[in-house]
């Protein structure tokens, strides 16, 4: 078991981060914003030429490490004077894209995952609907632009939702159509619901969030995985890597206390 947890980037996701904050707490304050002095240790010129490396598939020539260097000194030195005027406080923007990172990492494992066919097969019969050709729905929909709003709606009867450019109902639409007017999110999880006069959801899609009634589903036929793998795969790993994502997510959000007020 430990061996498994050691090859899981997400542990290493997790471990990193213990690390940089016991490293902050050996060296104290960051790096002063207001210093004029860039040391460039050899520890990071390694890392430098590390990640120059990764980018592409070779040790970088004197002259590329050169400019590797540069811009390394450009960055730290914009990133200085970027912290002296303050201009990262409050700024959504630095935090959204700092956010994102956090996200890239924890998700990293998936982007260059080679999921085999078996993997791959269970999948497709896992969400048959997602890829169906030829088949029709018949649906009600309410939309609601947070989950939580959607899940409070569950216990009405009949959940009226927000008004949205998207039709209330359907009537034996193709499958096809759904996954071009609702989008390939809200298809692929409405295709693993099954019929019935409940509502059922929430599901989401690029607009929000979705109570769903679905009153039939009619034909349709997923094609071999060799006509489709690219797409299928495609699927599987955006889907892997939002699972890992909520996944570090939830784990670091356990050691913070919210106060709303």
């Amino acid at each position: 078991m430990i061996r498994r947890l050691l090859r899981d980037p997400l542990a290493h996701f997790l471990v990193a981060g213990a690390a940089i904050w016991g490293l902050l707490a050996l060296a104290g304050d960051p790096v002063d914003p207001a210093s004029r002095t860039i040391e460039l240790s050899r520890e990071r010129q390694a890392g430098i030429a590390l990640g120059f490396e990764r980018m592409m598939g070779r040790p970088p020539t004197d002259a590329e490490m050169d400019w590797a260097i540069e811009r390394w000194i450009r960055e730290e030195v914009l990133y200085r004077e970027a912290l002296r005027l303050g201009i990262e406080e409050g700024d959504a923007i630095v935090r959204r894209r700092l956010a994102t990172k956090m996200d890239e990492l924890a998700g990293a494992e998936a982007e260059v995952a080679r999921p085999s066919d078996a993997v791959l097969e269970q999948w497709l019969t896992d969400n048959p609907g997602a890829y169906a050709m030829g088949g029709t729905v018949t649906f009600e929909q309410a939309y609601f632009p947070s989950e939580r709003a959607a899940q409070a709606a569950m216990t009405e009867p009949s959940p009226e939702g927000e008004p949205i450019s998207l039709p209330r109902s359907v009537a034996r639409m193709p499958l096809t159509e759904v996954r071009v007017v609702f989008g390939r999110e809200f298809a692929a999880e409405l295709s693993a619901l099954a019929a019935g006069p409940d509502w059922q959801g929430p599901i989401g899609s690029g607009y929000g969030w979705h109570l769903v009634r679905l009153a039939k589903r009619d034909g349709g036929s997923s094609p071999p995985l060799a006509e489709i793998r690219d797409r299928v795969e495609a699927d599987w790993r955006s889907a892997r890597i939002a699972e890992r994502r909520q996944r570090a997510y939830e784990v670091l959000r356990e050691a913070y206390t919210v106060e709303v007020e």
